[in-house]
């Protein structure tokens, strides 16, 4: 399966929000099928996230204390974030973003925390939950096209996604795009 009209996502699920005052974060938690080690080197090499995140990096995210340039797709330029966790394979943190991966059976289980505009809270777990699906199948050899930025809102398993994960959350969804690629 190479090709992403083909591919629609199952139901929105491994989502929480934490709250803390106007902050909220988004933890996502994906079972994966594949070892940390394999995982690690898709979370952290550049040629390896421009196949499934919605983000591309300028150099390695696995190195503590580096700082890479870091640009959401659809943004009008990067952000320098600064890795400030890098722990093989097992903990990552850079600029809003934390992974943690814990090995069971030889497969991964994958958290995300996020912090994004309460706003966008949905729209983000619907984005992160098809990086997660394209991440799988990416690792498993059978890569399907990566829908991100502009064209995910277009993307009809997006727009189920994101109602979904909205009601879970109880949270209203604007109407228009946010301001920022990041909120994705």
């Amino acid at each position: 399966m190479n090709n992403s009209q083909q591919y629609t996502p199952g139901p929105a699920s491994g989502a929480q929000v934490r709250k803390d005052g106007e902050k909220w974060t988004l933890i996502l938690v994906r079972e994966l099928r594949h070892p940390p080690e394999k995982v690690w080197e898709a979370l952290t090499d550049p040629a390896h996230l421009r196949e499934w995140a919605p983000f591309v990096v300028d150099r390695s995210l696995g190195a503590g204390g580096s700082s890479v340039n870091l640009t959401w797709v659809g943004a009008p330029a990067p952000q320098s974030v600064r890795v400030t966790r890098a722990e093989a394979p097992t903990l990552l943190e850079y600029g809003d973003i934390r992974w943690e991966l814990e090995e069971f059976g030889g497969r991964t289980r994958l958290t995300l925390w996020h912090s994004i505009d309460r706003r966008f809270i949905s729209w983000g777990a619907a984005g992160w939950h098809i990086a997660f699906d394209v991440l799988d199948r990416y690792l498993a050899g059978q890569p399907i096209k990566n829908v991100v930025g502009a064209d995910v809102m277009k993307f009809a398993g997006w727009q189920r996604l994101r109602a979904e994960y909205a009601k879970q959350f109880g949270v209203e969804t604007p109407n228009q795009s946010p301001n920022a690629a990041s909120d994705l």
